[in-house]
């Protein structure tokens, strides 16, 4: 199944039925008096969250939805019918954004979230609505009116607990393969994950998080390098970010100039995303001594200033990952915890996602205009009619 994370799409509420213009005409009753009808309301289209969905692929081959108008009045005072809403399938994690005004309508959180994106058009009145004791035979009536239109972008971010974040061949996909049941693709090339891959987490009956493989970052991924920004907004859905460094890279380059160049990165599209919690996670430590890792620990402390949780791992045997799971069930638990019970924290937790929505808004947007204006080809757009690519989304 192909994975596509943005679409664009129009939305189109129906039309509000035509009120009726009529006069009662029966035998033996003269000058009945009006009895056109109203119309009916057009229909509204709504976004439904589903939790059945994991990719917005459909909307690459149907980009036009389109509610039932309202049918018109009749006489005898009869009404119309209203238009049928239409309810549009989307994957929950998906944000909804007006392109023109680029409002944030919605963000589908939940399976079964509804959100009108497009109300429908009012119905109009027949003339029995215009009679009164000076007007006994009125001729007006109204029409109906037009229902909404909008073109609506539609921005999927994968929702999981934790995200993987580090350069390519960091041991990433590694790792979720050692502690879940997710197979994704590992070999000894760079960019070997090209779509997140999901997995779940199982501590024990009723207690798991999911992890999200996020495609490696490079210098340069804030303004398109390598797969660019189009997978870094994936990050801002996660609960916890584990930044996983190669303690003993092959070519010998300096692990702690590496993970600085991703923060570099990370603030350069989003600030907020780049404040979000982060544990330390140095991989392949069965390859250096105790000596070894004690120094670029310590680097990592005067170098960068982290004063955070840090964990020895070697992810192709599992040595390390199983305390190293045991302290983020710990963590997501308490974050559960909270967004139930502590109002402040939740609305502490909202204002800071709304925050990020809008700088990795204007992140990327301000990246496609640079590039628009520096060449015609349009490879960085994300919404390419040619874009064929056939990948995979891994959920296990």
């Amino acid at each position: 199944m192909k994975f596509v994370d943005e679409a664009e799409i129009t939305v189109e509420a129906g039309r509000g039925g035509n009120g009726c213009l009529s006069f009662r005409r029966e035998k033996f009753i003269p000058k009945g008096g009006p009895d056109g009808g109203d119309g009916g309301d057009g229909g509204s289209v709504y976004l439904v969250g589903d939790n059945n969905l994991n990719t917005l692929v459909d909307f690459r081959f149907q980009r036009r939805y389109i509610a039932q108008a309202g049918q018109g009045g009749m006489g005898a005072n009869c009404t119309g019918r209203a238009g049928d809403d239409l309810l549009v399938r989307v994957p929950v994690g998906t944000s909804i954004v007006d392109k023109y005004t680029e409002e944030l309508i919605a963000d589908i959180a939940e399976d079964g979230q509804t959100v009108i994106v497009a109300k429908g058009g009012f119905h109009g009145l027949g003339n029995t609505r215009f009679k009164s004791s000076t007007n006994r035979s009125p001729t007006k009536h109204t029409k109906g009116t037009d229902g909404e239109v909008r073109t609506l972008q539609l921005q999927l971010k994968v929702i999981a607990d934790v995200g993987l974040l580090g350069l390519p061949n960091a041991g990433k996909s590694t790792l979720l393969r050692a502690v879940s049941a997710a197979r994704p693709k590992v070999a000894d090339y760079p960019f070997t994950t090209l779509v997140p891959g999901l997995g779940v987490v199982r501590i024990e009956m009723e207690r798991s998080f999911v992890m999200a493989d996020i495609p490696g970052v490079i210098e340069g991924a804030s303004e398109g390098a390598g797969l660019g920004f189009r997978f870094l907004k994936h990050l801002s859905r996660t609960r916890l970010l584990l930044h996983v460094v190669d303690a003993v890279p092959l070519d010998e380059s300096d692990p702690v100039a590496h993970a600085k160049g991703i923060v570099d990165e990370l603030a350069g599209f989003s600030a907020t995303l780049a404040q979000k919690e982060r544990w330390l996670v140095l991989n392949k430590t069965d390859m250096a001594d105790a000596e070894t890792l004690a120094q670029l620990r310590q680097r990592f402390v005067d170098e960068l200033g982290w004063d955070i949780p840090v964990y020895h791992i070697a992810a192709i045997n599992g040595e390390g990952c199983k305390q190293l799971c045991h302290d983020i069930m710990r963590s997501v638990e308490e974050h559960r915890r909270l967004l139930a019970s502590d109002e402040d924290y939740r609305e502490v937790e909202r204002a800071r996602d709304q925050q990020m929505e809008f700088e990795i808004r204007r992140s990327i947007e301000k990246t496609r205009k640079h590039r628009a204006a520096d060449a015609s080809d349009d490879d960085f757009d994300d919404f390419d009619d040619d874009d064929e690519d056939g990948v995979t989304v891994v959920y296990e």
